[in-house]
């Protein structure tokens, strides 16, 4: 599919900082909660793959540094943890529903915000800024990852 991806966390749960922090500056991606998004991880990004890692639910939203796929799939241990806002009763040890994979953090960089993404014209068809999108997974295709990392946030 894509080599490069759009992932979307909350600062105050794992920001950029938080994730550069981390050993090896790599965090698990927990807390995903979207069949669509969680098929992604797992059928589609594959180690190594790009990642644009953005802060969402906050005041200023938007691409906060670059990243990438550190490991395969795993089960989500929040979905069984009833004290976690991400558990799943549903969910059991024998059939997860929700999986992880770890992104390591690589740099951080100048937020880009979705004015600037939105006055873009070279990104108008970016899934990110698609009416109604509220994926915290998508991927980016290789002219919008290009424009972003090389024109967008220079070398």
């Amino acid at each position: 599919m894509t080599p490069y991806w759009l992932m979307k966390s909350e600062p105050d749960e794992c920001s950029i900082d938080d994730a550069l922090a981390a050993p090896q500056a790599t965090v698990p991606w927990t807390g995903v909660r979207n069949y669509q998004a969680r098929n992604f991880m797992r059928d589609a990004m594959q180690v190594g793959d790009g990642v644009l890692f953005y802060h969402s639910s906050c005041a200023e939203p938007g691409i906060v540094g670059i990243a990438r796929v550190a490991s395969g799939t795993r089960p989500d241990p929040t979905q069984f943890d009833p004290d976690s806002p991400y558990f799943d009763a549903k969910s059991k040890p024998e059939a997860p529903r929700w999986l992880l994979l770890d992104v390591q953090a690589l740099k951080k960089t100048r937020r880009i915000g979705l004015p600037e993404l939105r006055a873009t014209p070279e990104l108008a068809d970016m899934l990110l800024l698609k009416r109604g999108n509220r994926l915290s997974i998508t991927p980016v295709s290789e002219a919008h990852w290009r424009w972003i990392t090389e024109r967008m946030l220079g070398p």
